[in-house]
């Protein structure tokens, strides 16, 4: 039996972006817009931050593979990359996100002008300390971020009486936990490999991704097409996220039991491409801001169908790796990050060619990366993925870096 979906509130789903009015649950009246703007909403350094390094730090690692420059020896380039790529780069724009969200979700201040500075070179610290500092530095600049914004995130919801959204308050501390195994890893402490640890920073970033595109996808698919009502099987959603979890903690903690983790992910990838077409991603063809969003979640189920192959040793294990790190989490930031930038400067919702582009170039570095090592030599791979990605985030700098460091266009505070 199907039913239409039971969208909860707008303002409990995703960042005010909508032409409708914006209910709010906190007790706040509303602030002159003042300050710095670059430091008037956490999206605003955060996002620009994670899009420069995004366009360098690809690259970068791309000479290292070459022999062109050398990172520190305290930790193996590749975990240097892997480790930037989540903590560095994504975790920047969830921080950015979510310093934004906790606002439009409750009605009350988050940090702005000098306390949201100080959280951006704070994350900013870290990752030049990675290259420039002895590496117990670096570590505890890199593990100070995440729980600092979960507190801050936990205390306006709470505020609020906004339970809903308390569980990101969690995932943002296993996100400081998985974290803090890679470093101890790294720094002999614990007898683990920190692999395995930033396995796990994918896994829940992947997860926190399916929770948030299951709340806005749909939402912002029948907001964007009149009389369309979406429906699918009442246990559909529930069941793809906890295959989803149950198969990336397999993976994670017990690779070794490979039949069963592969199995595992098979149905999650069949779940959750269920659900995605569901969600008539045929319909957003027209609609580049909204087709992103589709296409990006696609990468969910197949990255997940791909470690399963890879956990049976029919794959390399890096097709599924970089299925859910450049196509999923690449592919749904980009589309994020232009669309809830545009909102919260005030512009419309309608991207430009210069963003599209910037769409395609994401997609394309998720396509290069994954399925042209299986026919080219890896070094060509490599070079056309990472031209594509900085590409792609270098049309987003040049569309964005002005708006993010100007007022809004419509007078408003944010």
């Amino acid at each position: 039996m199907q039913r239409a979906s039971a969208t909860p509130p707008i303002e409990t789903m995703t960042l005010p972006t909508f032409p409708t009015p914006i209910r709010q649950t906190g007790i706040a009246s509303p602030e002159p817009a003042h300050g710095l703007p670059l430091l008037r909403l956490g999206f605003r350094p955060f996002y620009l931050g994670a899009a420069v390094y995004a366009a360098l730090a690809v690259p970068a690692w791309l000479a290292v593979l070459l022999g062109w420059i050398a990172l520190p020896a305290t930790v193996a380039p590749v975990l240097w990359h892997a480790h930037e790529m989540l903590f560095g780069f994504a975790t920047a724009v969830i921080v950015g996100f979510l310093l934004t969200a906790g606002k439009a979700w409750t009605g009350l201040a988050t940090p702005r002008g000098p306390a949201l500075g100080a959280l951006a070179l704070l994350w900013l610290a870290a990752r030049l300390a990675a290259v420039a500092a002895p590496y117990d530095i670096y570590a505890a600049l890199d593990l100070s971020l995440l729980p600092i914004v979960a507190f801050v995130l936990a205390r306006v919801l709470l505020r609020a009486g906004n339970k809903r959204n308390l569980p990101l308050v969690g995932m943002l501390l296993l996100l400081t936990l998985a974290n803090g195994v890679f470093h101890a890893s790294v720094l002999g402490l614990l007898a683990l490999d920190p692999v395995r640890a930033l396995r796990s920073g994918l896994a829940l970033i992947v997860l926190i991704e399916c929770v948030m595109a299951g709340r806005v996808v749909p939402a912002f698919t029948m907001s964007a097409t009149p009389g369309l009502k979406l429906a699918w099987p009442r246990r559909l959603p529930r069941a793809a996220l906890l295959a989803s979890g149950a198969g990336l903690a397999c993976w994670v903690l017990f690779p070794e039991a490979a039949a069963w983790g592969a199995a595992l992910l098979a149905v999650a990838g069949v779940l959750q491409a269920a659900l995605l077409w569901h969600w008539r991603p045929q319909l957003t063809r027209g609609r580049p801001i909204l087709w992103i969003l589709h296409a990006s979640y696609a990468w969910i189920p197949l990255g997940l169908l791909l470690l399963a192959l890879g956990s049976m040793g029919l794959m390399q294990a890096s097709a599924g790796v970089h299925a859910l790190a450049v196509g999923a989490t690449g592919g749904l930031i980009i589309g994020m990050i232009t669309r809830t930038a545009r909102g919260h400067t005030g512009r419309a919702l309608k991207v430009s060619n210069a963003e599209v582009l910037a769409y395609g170039l994401v997609l394309a570095a998720a396509a290069l990366r994954v399925l042209l090592p299986m026919v080219a030599p890896p070094v060509v791979a490599w070079g056309a993925a990472a031209l594509a990605w900085s590409s792609a985030f270098g049309i987003y700098l040049f569309v964005f870096a002005p708006w993010l460091g100007q007022p809004r266009v419509d007078g408003k505070d944010g």
